[in-house]
């Protein structure tokens, strides 16, 4: 059977270092085209994937033939891209944040419901080891009644960069709240569910920033639970990644998932080590003095392909479900709206 061919948008960090290798190494799939504007990025790409077709534009995809459409560009193309890609009746994966706001988002699902075209988002962190180890923790029960739930997701940039990252205009949903809170929102929701209300403190505290860089999320779920989520570019030290607290029992993890190192120094899924932390890393599980260190889970960002191409195989869902990033992008708007006005931000009823 011939591979399914994607075509990837965008060949910066996203396109070049996540999507296009894991769709080069995912049984079935191969890189049929590139599309980037960028004469420096063009010609990387084609040498890291000479099999490739490099193109200057995204419309000249649409006579190559493909099976899938990967949108990996600035966020305020996501929603444009994505409807092309729609309207030629091409599934597509959108990078995360799906859209600049939910009602955005909500229209790419319904224009992908009404062609019948396979539609998904690349939420990778849902594969990542130290987040499938909490998984793994709170299934065994050990914590007991877990209330609170905190998560950071942290980086050391004191100086601003030259990207679009750093614009101010909402429509580029730029900053950290979009950036990195599109992971951690997205992880809390899918462990403890729909959340009833919002509390955030963002702030900009790098000289000359335009965009947050400091943020603080609260969530209370439906089911009682708090999250309290963290993500900041001026975080100089180590800090927890994820610390859950039971009424038995805390789990407290630090270190971050190798995988995105372990892909930009050339390693691929399946060579000896890929996903593996290191021991140095594990979580510690327990009460007082009585704990112990717990396995980090291996890595599996190749799931996420995996289950694409099965999908276009017809043999199985998509990994994600275009419906939850909606529901994470309405709450990272109502944290938008609680961090300005200063209040507690109740998030819309969720569907269904």
């Amino acid at each position: 059977m011939a591979d399914l061919r994607a075509g990837i948008i965008g060949y910066g960090t996203g396109g070049r270092v996540f999507h296009a290798p894991l769709v080069a190494a995912t049984p079935g799939l191969s890189v049929a085209a590139i599309v980037t504007g960028n004469p420096a990025r063009a010609e990387q790409a084609a040498a890291d994937h000479p099999g490739a077709e490099i193109l200057g534009d995204a419309d000249e995809l649409y006579s190559r033939g493909l099976d899938l459409v990967v949108i990996s560009t600035p966020n305020r193309t996501h929603v444009p891209l994505a409807l092309q890609a729609i309207e030629h009746g091409v599934p597509v994966v959108v990078d995360k944040p799906f859209a600049p706001t939910a009602a955005e988002a909500q229209r790419v699902i319904d224009a992908a419901t009404a062609a019948g075209v396979g539609l998904t988002v690349f939420q990778n962190r849902r594969w990542d080891s130290d987040f499938r180890t909490v998984r793994k923790v709170l299934d065994s029960g050990e914590l007991g009644e877990v209330f609170r739930f905190e998560s950071r997701y942290d980086r050391w940039v004191p100086k601003l960069r030259d990207s679009w990252r750093e614009f101010a205009d909402p429509a580029e949903a730029g900053g950290l709240l979009y950036d990195l809170g599109a992971h951690i929102v997205d992880q809390a929701l899918q462990l403890f569910g729909p959340v009833t209300e919002v509390y955030a403190e963002l702030d900009k505290r790098r000289e000359g920033s335009a965009v947050h860089d400091d943020v603080f999320v609260a969530l209370t779920h439906a089911n009682g639970v708090r999250s309290h989520l963290w993500t900041s570019a001026l975080a100089a030290t180590l800090n927890p990644r994820f610390r859950v607290l039971g009424n038995r029992a805390t789990f407290t993890k630090y270190g971050l998932d190798v995988q995105e190192p372990q892909i930009k120094a050339g390693m691929k899924p399946g060579e000896p080590g890929w996903g593996v932390e290191p021991e140095s890393d594990y979580g510690v599980l327990g009460t007082g003095d009585d704990t112990r260190r717990v396995p980090t889970e291996t890595g599996q960002y190749e799931q996420f392909y995996l289950e694409v191409a099965a999908a276009l195989r017809g043999e199985g869902a998509y990994p994600v479900d275009p419906a939850s990033a909606v529901e994470a992008l309405a709450v990272i708007e109502a944290a938008g709206v609680s961090g300005v006005e200063r209040r507690v931000v109740p998030t819309p009823p969720r569907k269904g």
